[in-house]
């Protein structure tokens, strides 16, 4: 079954935990002991209503504060497809998890409370979907129960961010409008009789038409090899496979490949999904793929088609999103982990730091802090085999370890 990967954004207390617990309210995915569990606390709290934000918020600082912390990947699925939303915070100080939860989905959710229309965080988070480059983001009007369902209301909030629009880089994005009550089910899963002049679909309809082939971005194939199959049995005594994960297009039986970073030339001559042999290996799919030459390939090493070559360079500039409590700094050195494989990586320059409100870059910074985002060069001990990130997504991403306390720092896109 298709499966497709949503963020949601919103700033606090804009309902995001809300409409994704009536989300799997009205589909019918809450567990019977999750509902009384939600039934008895609604209760508790002196509420006339179910609070669905107790379907997602699973720390407790989250419930006793009404607000996100972390994120937090909800599953359900429809007849036709499976859904991973990951409810990230709203807040301005975990823009860090936002990123996070946004850097694998292929569209996005951003709510806006109707009552206060395009605030300074609606242009964090659009910016941020611009930057990962999602193609399908739904602008949710919501709580329209609280503004009398007005026409006039949800046409002004539509043509202010209508201007944050065209501030965008990434134009290919397609932008949908949905007047929502998330706390009352209007147009979420079921068509709303209180909006008449909405003809739109509803939040879920929107959902199930989306085909993946056109929120994908899809560029040239990459297959990063990360583990080499030598199964030395009697049956297979002189097979030798290379399993990974294509990234970006196909490949196919008879494709003319290059190895790197060797840059020896074969052909694929099979490839196998677990114990069947397939004539095309599609996008994002794991396989096992063998070649018509005997090549020394380890992991790390990838397999790209001839005449599709990736840069392959030691050095780098990167959008960075910096994570950890600990600024960083020109000159610190960390693991620098581009898909399969880790390189060590000196920080060269710090460019220029970008203000994600849309409000311009600052040039005079020395370090990044927690949360900022920044223009970032990057030196390394061994060249990599990289594409822009505007061109292919997987493989012009990556991220940086901390090699003292191995814990994750940053995130970069490749520019």
């Amino acid at each position: 079954m298709e499966v497709l990967k949503i963020a949601t954004a919103g700033s606090v207390d804009d309902g995001k935990s809300t409409l994704i617990g009536r989300l799997l309210y009205d589909t019918k995915s809450l567990t019977t002991d999750k509902l009384e569990a939600i039934e008895r606390t609604s209760k508790k709290n002196g509420y006339d209503y179910l609070d669905f934000s107790l379907a997602t918020d699973g720390l407790v600082a989250e419930r006793e504060q009404g607000i996100t912390i972390d994120v937090a990947h909800i599953y359900f699925s429809t007849d036709t497809k499976s859904y991973i939303i990951a409810d990230t915070p709203g807040h301005v100080e975990y823009t860090r998890n936002m990123v996070t939860g946004a850097s694998t989905s292929q569209a996005a959710i951003i709510l806006i409370d109707a009552r206060k229309g395009v605030i300074e965080q609606t242009h964090r988070h659009f910016f941020i979907n611009n930057l990962l480059r999602i193609k399908d983001v739904v602008v949710a009007i919501n709580k329209m129960d609280l503004v009398d369902f007005s026409e006039d209301q949800y046409n002004e909030i539509k043509a202010d961010f209508q201007k944050l629009m065209q501030k965008r880089e990434y134009q290919e994005q397609q932008i949908s409008f949905i007047p929502v009550s998330a706390l009352q089910g209007d147009n979420v899963v079921h068509k709303s009789v209180r909006t008449p002049w909405y003809n739109g679909p509803t939040l879920l309809q929107h959902l199930e038409a989306l085909d993946n082939k056109d929120i994908y971005n899809v560029g040239t194939p990459r297959f990063p090899i990360q583990y080499v199959i030598r199964p030395k049995t009697e049956a297979h005594h002189d097979f030798r496979g290379f399993a990974g994960k294509v990234y970006g297009g196909e490949l196919n039986v008879g494709d003319e490949v290059v190895a790197l970073p060797s840059q020896t030339r074969s052909k694929i001559k099979e490839i196998w999904f677990y114990d069947q042999q397939c004539g095309t290996a599609s996008r994002r799919s794991s396989v096992t793929i063998t070649l018509e030459d005997e090549i020394n390939l380890s992991r790390g090493d990838m397999l790209v088609k001839v005449g599709d070559l990736p840069m392959v360079d030691k050095r780098f500039t990167a959008t960075v999103s910096w994570m950890d409590s600990q600024d960083l700094t020109v000159g610190n050195r960390y693991i620098v982990q581009h898909g399969v494989n880790k390189v060590l990586g000196k920080v060269e320059t710090i460019h220029h730091k970008i203000e994600p409100d849309y409000s311009g870059v600052d040039p005079n910074v020395s370090t990044l802090g927690m949360n900022d985002i920044a223009e970032v060069s990057f030196r390394l001990n061994k060249p990599i085999f990289f594409d822009r990130f505007k061109e292919h997504r997987t493989n012009g991403s990556f991220i940086i370890i901390d090699s003292q306390t191995n814990n994750t720092v940053g995130a970069g896109f490749i520019g």
